[in-house]
């Protein structure tokens, strides 16, 4: 069922999205809460100015998105750890922390959902993360080099 979503919906889309969407959960949910709203030919054109604004925010957001993934990749972030006698991290490096060192050694804000660690980084060495933004796709090197201070 195509409709034209009222609100913004976490995780479905903003609001003068035209969308489809499952029968059941327009249905179901979207309607009933009034979220969105049947997208007739009436309702187009009524609501023509806005979704065409709506469409152009989604253009620039995706070149927004990719011009960032571009400025991302490549970069270079580093952290000093304390490690146990074996050589492990006392606490592994999070995505959180990745965004954080990107925001204070680049000046870069990147969004948490949009890095991806392979696995857990809880030793020290260098390790390739990637981000993900739109369709595009960087490469961030994470340093961890163990904290001699103690």
């Amino acid at each position: 069922m195509e409709v034209l979503l009222l609100d913004d919906v976490t995780g479905i889309g903003k609001k003068n999205d035209l969308l489809v969407v499952g029968d059941g959960f327009a249905l179901n949910f979207l309607l009933p809460h009034r979220r969105a709203i049947v997208a007739t030919p009436t309702v187009r054109k009524r609501y023509a100015e806005q979704i065409r604004h709506r469409a152009e925010e989604r253009e620039q957001e995706k070149a927004l998105r990719a011009g960032a993934a571009a400025a991302v990749a490549g970069k270079l972030v580093h952290f000093v750890r304390k490690v146990t006698k074996t050589g492990k991290l006392y606490g592994a490096i999070s995505e959180k922390a990745i965004a954080e060192a990107l925001k204070k050694e680049h000046g870069l804000d990147v969004p948490l959902d949009t890095i991806d660690i392979p696995s857990p980084i809880k030793s020290t060495g260098t390790f390739q993360v990637g981000v993900k933004m739109g369709e595009r796709r960087g490469n961030v090197q994470v340093v961890v080099t163990a904290d001699v201070s103690s």
